[in-house]
């Protein structure tokens, strides 16, 4: 597994190195860095599997990273070090892997590994299991993998699925919400067989089958079963028009 180190502090670095280095012998650091702009460059030039970040550093603040990506090159973990309790939540929201409490534990170091790698185990099964068949019927559920496991859901039941930088929010008919470790992209090639669900927009997949209504006002924009309203584009809207019967005059 290869992996960057990014802090702004030398000595915090040094630790880091000397607790993989004594602990982790299958992990190889390719890089560290001081900031984001060297972190940019250093992700770009090595491809890491994943990204140790510190999160509190002078210019940019570590959770900035994912504005520095497009969703094709967002193909690395975090795992967010902090000395802050309270980054915490900001770091779960945008679906790191893990996060560590400096001083970094070396048994927490190896725990937060692991589950990273359990992680892409399990994304690559599904992978595995998705290219295995033809098509999505909706008796059959599809696997998000999650920090503890697979959460499997109905495909009927997405209402839509919003783009979170390198992860995306799936909004179910129950009400519940799921934020996944998959691109947008990921999902709109995965679910190629499912076929009401419609990249409308950049940003959004929508289920048609729980869209109630379409205007063209403001833009043009789609009304679904939960009240959301969700911009579509001039392509998008050629699509929808197929799948509608119209009544015309």
């Amino acid at each position: 597994m290869k992996v960057i180190i990014v802090d702004d502090e030398e000595r915090a670095r040094v630790s880091l190195r000397y607790l993989i280095s004594e602990f982790l012998p299958n992990v190889e650091i390719v890089a560290e860095c001081d900031g984001i702009p060297n972190a940019v460059k250093s992700i770009h030039k090595f491809h890491p599997d994943l990204v140790f970040l510190d999160i509190e550093m002078p210019g940019h603040s570590g959770l900035e990273i994912l504005d520095f990506f497009d969703e094709k090159d967002l193909n690395f973990g975090i795992i967010f070090t902090t000395a802050y309790q309270e980054y915490a939540i900001k770091a779960f929201k945008l679906s790191a892997v893990d996060y560590l409490l400096k001083p970094i534990n070396p048994s927490e170091l190896t725990e937060a590994i692991e589950r990273y790698s359990k992680i892409n185990t399990q994304k690559i099964n599904l992978l595995n299991t998705n290219l295995g068949r033809n098509t999505i019927s909706c008796d059959k559920k599809i696997g998000i993998p999650m920090n503890n496991g697979i959460e499997l859901i109905n495909p009927e039941n997405i209402i839509y699925i919003k783009a979170e930088g390198a992860y995306s929010e799936i909004h179910l008919t129950e009400g519940k919400k799921i934020l996944a470790s998959k691109n947008l992209k990921m999902f709109e090639e995965s679910l190629t067989d499912y076929e009401s669900l419609i990249r409308v927009h950049k940003s959004y997949l929508v289920n048609f089958k729980h869209v109630i209504s379409i205007s063209k006002s403001n833009g043009g924009n789609i009304t679904l079963c939960n009240g959301m309203e969700i911009p579509f584009n001039t392509e998008s809207y050629e699509i929808l028009l197929e799948k509608i019967n119209l009544i015309r005059k």
